[in-house]
């Protein structure tokens, strides 16, 4: 590996994709609990440069709780993920392995803040794996003092206030229920490559390549913008 500028400042965007699928001590469906299935990232600096990307499968959850996965939002996808396995495009390891390998590249380009869009449910998400694989004898994904960031909040402070963002999400009805803009990574991300018709993957490591994208063209705007999660 190239020598490390750690002049630059290094952050760590992530994505999880997951099963719904946990219940509670009644047997009902507990839609607050969620298991990783899939864990993508890329370690980026804030000048819009990638210098690692990493792409693992959870055997967990994909190979030990077949039942569970089967039941996952995007199930569809598990002939997808099998192939991406056979050609090497993605990892298969377990939670502990994948912490592990996330930890290192932390370490490596000592990275203070992770990035999600809509952050709040990958480090719920992430948190309630680290639970489940330990029977709760290790409660938090993240070592302390790493701060959260989320896409979807800077977002909302400088791509929502953009007049040429309401003009595209109301040319092609990019808009929710309530009449408000969208915030999905999604459509963000068609707005800043003009392409109405771009579909999102809802696999981790492509959507961490979109997601990083929106963080990367808040950043070039040189707007105020709030960042951490529980920033207010």
């Amino acid at each position: 590996m190239n020598k490390i500028d750690y002049r630059r400042h290094y952050v760590l965007v992530l994505d999880t994709e997951t099963a719904n699928t946990m219940t509670d001590e009644n047997g009902r469906l507990d839609t607050s609990c969620v298991l990783m299935y899939d864990c993508g990232w890329s370690v980026v600096d804030t000048k819009g440069n990638v210098y690692e990307e990493r792409s693992y499968v959870n055997s967990d959850i994909f190979v030990h709780e077949r039942e569970l996965m089967q039941s996952a939002y995007y199930a569809k996808k598990i002939p997808q993920y099998v192939a991406d396995l056979q050609s090497g495009k993605r990892k298969m390891a377990n939670t502990y392995e994948i912490r592990k390998a996330m930890l290192a590249d932390l370490e490596t380009y000592r990275i203070k803040e992770v990035v999600a869009h809509n952050a709040s449910f990958d480090y719920n998400g992430l948190n309630t794996i680290q639970r489940w694989t330990t029977k709760s004898k290790y409660r938090y994904w993240f070592p302390y003092g790493i701060e959260v960031w989320d896409t979807m909040k800077m977002a909302r402070d400088v791509i929502h206030k953009m007049p040429t963002y309401r003009k595209f999400c109301e040319k092609h009805g990019f808009l929710t229920k309530n009449g408000r803009l969208s915030a999905t990574a999604e459509n963000l991300y068609r707005f800043i490559i003009k392409d109405p018709t771009f579909k999102e993957s809802h696999t981790g490591l492509e959507d961490v390549q979109i997601e990083r994208e929106i963080m990367f063209y808040c950043f070039r705007q040189h707007k105020k913008m709030r960042k951490g999660l529980w920033e207010k």
